[in-house]
């Protein structure tokens, strides 16, 4: 299955590598070469990079923190202290280098200063007041995103996926409805 990249950051993007969490979840991370490859098509963080079991578990740990704390952040409650440690000491690492060159920006590091980004970002999303930190709207995606459309009226994660499934459906109920 290929990842989609529709929540406006990383660190909501890698919450969203589990779909479906209160229904059917699936984890479109169930190996660590499934994490290289998600980081390799993540815009803006290193690759290639290695990624051993401890990484593996670390950046799991990472995710369901970050998606506590934002679903945390949606319903207003105050976040959640265990996952507030996991992100804050993923944060604590060192970041990945950047270089700028002839050949434009050039991003490096393992993967624990990759998940140093991705918590980094989390971290300044959650805290921001203004950030618009929504869960999707499509009945059984349980995606976050930062709602950056005017008026905040965005509704679902991303159109490719969860706005044509609502919209086609009633679409057919319409169709369906007796005139």
């Amino acid at each position: 299955m290929e990842f989609a990249f529709v929540s406006g950051d990383p660190a909501l993007d890698l919450a969203g590598t589990v779909l479906a969490r209160r229904d059917a979840p699936v984890d479109l991370l169930p190996a660590p070469a499934d994490l290289a490859r998600w980081v390799a098509a993540c815009p803006g963080l290193p690759d290639p990079v290695r990624v051993d079991r401890a990484g593996f578990e670390l950046a799991r740990s990472l995710r369901e923190a970050c998606y506590r704390l934002a679903l945390d952040r949606v319903h207003g409650r105050p976040f959640d202290a265990a996952s507030l440690a996991i992100v804050n000491r993923a944060a604590a690492a060192p970041p990945p280098v950047v270089e700028l060159g002839d050949a434009g920006l050039r991003v490096s590091g393992n993967l624990r200063a990759v998940l140093a980004q991705i918590a980094r970002g989390g971290i300044t999303v959650l805290a921001d007041p203004a950030a618009r930190v929504k869960e999707c709207g499509r009945a059984g995606c349980t995606r976050l995103y930062l709602d950056r459309s005017r008026g905040a009226r965005r509704t679902w994660c991303g159109m490719a996926e969860c706005g044509n499934r609502v919209k086609a459906a009633a679409y057919r109920a319409r169709r369906k409805t007796p005139a």
